[in-house]
């Protein structure tokens, strides 16, 4: 995977989640960032029934950015370091024999207001990956987040945090940008993973997201969360 500070767990929970609103509300211009500025960030969780009654809670909790502009102090170029962990939980009849996947990421917007995305949409309006409704081997956010981020007016782009090394059924090396877990309860947690986010002269805002795949013998069912937007500049 990339960052060293990204780390992928498994284990068995009990009990259900109380879902709770993910915070939509989005940031309007804001001044050239001088000095790192540290923001603090709600998280969110979403639960939603599967085809056979189970219930499916993605959470993310502890999160926060920091964020820098460059050492030239260029208007156009700035630093963000992330923080936060990502969970699945599962509670009913598939939670003891599904598989979970799991992939989280940020979408990254210059000047394009990228609040209104939620588990309803469908990556529309300029986005470069459909996340809802995608399977997660086929999912089409295919760049990494340490690779940078170079953006225009009214663009935005969604990238995947992991990716993992593991031999394909041949012994190859393959790379997945998910990890894939078979027990109930899956999470992934980063800390000051960063990237950068160039060419874009205005205001900039990003969110997390947290993909969810779940799947079973009869069916496979798909969530995503969004975190809320935050100003980067």
């Amino acid at each position: 995977m990339y960052g060293k500070g990204i780390r992928a767990r498994s284990g068995r929970v009990l009990g259900v989640a109380v879902a709770a609103a993910a915070g939509l509300s989005g940031f309007g211009p804001a001044a050239p960032v001088q000095a790192d500025t540290f923001i603090p960030l709600p998280g969110g969780s979403i639960t939603r029934q599967l085809a056979d009654g189970t219930n499916l809670t993605v959470r993310i909790t502890g999160e926060s950015a920091k964020i820098s502009g460059s050492m030239g102090s260029t208007p156009v170029h700035r630093n963000v370091w992330t923080t936060a962990v990502a969970s699945i939980d599962l509670d009913g009849t598939s939670a003891s024999t599904a598989t979970i996947k799991i992939s989280p990421g940020y979408v990254v917007g210059c000047q394009v207001d990228i609040s209104g995305l939620n588990a309803n949409s469908t990556g529309g309006g300029g986005y470069n990956a459909d996340l809802t409704g995608a399977s997660l081997g086929t999912l089409g956010a295919n760049e990494q987040m340490g690779s940078g981020i170079t953006l225009g007016p009214g663009q935005a782009v969604a990238r995947l945090m992991l990716d993992l090394e593991r031999p394909d059924d041949y012994g190859q090396e393959s790379h997945k940008r998910y990890n894939k877990v078979p027990v109930p309860h899956a999470s992934v947690s980063w800390t000051d993973e960063t990237f950068s986010v160039d060419g874009c002269g205005g205001y900039a805002q990003a969110r997390t997201f947290v993909a969810a795949e779940v799947d079973s013998t009869t069916f496979i069912g798909n969530l995503v969360l969004y975190g809320e937007p935050f100003t980067i500049g």
